[in-house]
């Protein structure tokens, strides 16, 4: 149960994201997948951005749900997933419900290469993210925030800067 200003969400995790939770009232910071279904509402919380980005993929994958995709990406690390699922190797993943050979294949052909460039791919999103965040919890909607993150120039890297920048940005379109 995560308690977010006094309203609590069940969020559902990978056993190794729930190994590293900090202890007591730390803080915590998550990586969140939200999937509404018909009847409800689930969230799937990650340490990381790569955590979401694999799960996000495998969820991707036809007659993978969410709880499977989960599942899936507490195998360890992206390249030990990666290696399973490159050899089709339906004994280590046996004790999954619903996953076995044919469905091992069809998931490695669906995600060949998805999980080489995930694994390679700067972590530069998350600090992009890191600054959406920041603007909306000054008031600003998560499509303002991304609107003049995008307008801010490409040349600033400076995660702060770009933050600055974008505030600047927003200052003028609400004269």
């Amino acid at each position: 149960m995560l308690d977010a200003n006094g309203v609590g969400y069940k969020v559902f995790l990978t056993e190794k994201t729930l190994s590293n939770l900090p202890k007591n009232d730390e803080f915590l910071k998550l990586y969140t997948y939200f999937h509404l279904r018909e009847e409800t509402a689930e969230i799937y919380g990650f340490l990381t951005y790569g955590e979401l980005q694999l799960f996000e993929t495998l969820n991707n994958v036809s007659g993978i749900g969410p709880r499977t995709a989960l599942i899936l990406s507490s195998f360890g690390s992206l390249e030990q997933l990666k290696a399973i699922i490159d050899r089709q190797d339906a004994k280590a993943l046996q004790n999954i419900k619903g996953i076995g050979t044919k469905k091992l294949q069809k998931i490695a052909l669906e995600i060949t290469g998805k999980i080489t460039e995930m694994g390679m791919r700067p972590s530069v999103l998350p600090a992009e993210e890191e600054a959406v965040g920041a603007l909306i919890s000054l008031g600003f909607s998560r499509q303002q925030a991304k609107a003049a993150l995008a307008d801010v120039a490409k040349e600033i890297q400076d995660p702060q800067e770009r933050l600055k920048e974008a505030l600047k940005l927003l200052g003028r379109y609400a004269k």
